[in-house]
């Protein structure tokens, strides 16, 4: 899997394009910059725009030519968030130290799922904000991208599951159309959700 992720991240283009997801942006925009953590956050778009608005950015990835990507963006729009290249299995950061963890399109298998979805939380501060964009299972009949293993989208149940601790205060099945470069593109099948933790 490392292998496809290096394999697409390496291409000259930025295959995701470099604009933050709308979701994120728009939420972050309404918040007063404080901590985020982005896991899985591909070639940097969601952090370089996190660091543009005066947060203090910690993102990770487990492939190495997506970090490259991320340096290269960063550097271009002369922002510095730290971004390393790990694993979920082994990142850890100190517990009660996040304002926002943002989850966007980091689709996992079930085990590895609920681990990561555990982590975020006690990563965030009481207070702080789960934001999470996925596909849902209906994405699995679209050409817009995400994992073609209906195991690995997302359902309402699921996420109300994974997030019993905190306080739910969106979660919402909806189609869209991405334009988020060229694996992300066209009619899309989502969820959403925002939580907080108490």
């Amino acid at each position: 899997m490392k292998e496809f992720w290096n394999e697409r991240y390496a291409q000259d283009t930025f295959v995701y394009g470099t604009e933050p997801n709308e979701f994120l942006r728009d939420n972050l925009k309404k918040m007063e910059a404080g901590k985020i953590i982005l896991p899985c956050d591909g070639e940097g778009r969601n952090a370089v725009f996190a660091a543009l608005l005066g947060w203090q950015v910690n993102a990770f990835d487990f492939s190495s030519s997506a970090k490259a990507k991320a340096n290269k963006l960063a550097k271009e729009m002369n922002v510095s968030p730290h971004y390393e290249t790990a694993d979920i299995h082994e990142k850890e950061y100190p517990e009660n130290s996040a304002n926002v963890v943002a989850l966007i399109y980091a689709h996992f298998p079930e085990e590895l799922r609920k681990l990561a979805h555990q982590k975020a939380i006690k990563w965030l501060k009481p207070g702080g904000k789960i934001i999470l964009e996925a596909f849902n299972p209906d994405q699995i009949n679209n050409n817009s991208g995400g994992p073609k293993n209906v195991e690995m989208l997302y359902t309402k149940e699921i996420l109300k599951e994974d997030f019993k601790d905190l306080n739910i205060e969106l979660l919402e099945i909806t189609e869209t159309h991405l334009t988020e470069g060229k694996y992300h593109e066209g009619k899309a099948d989502i969820i959403r959700l925002i939580a907080t933790k108490p």
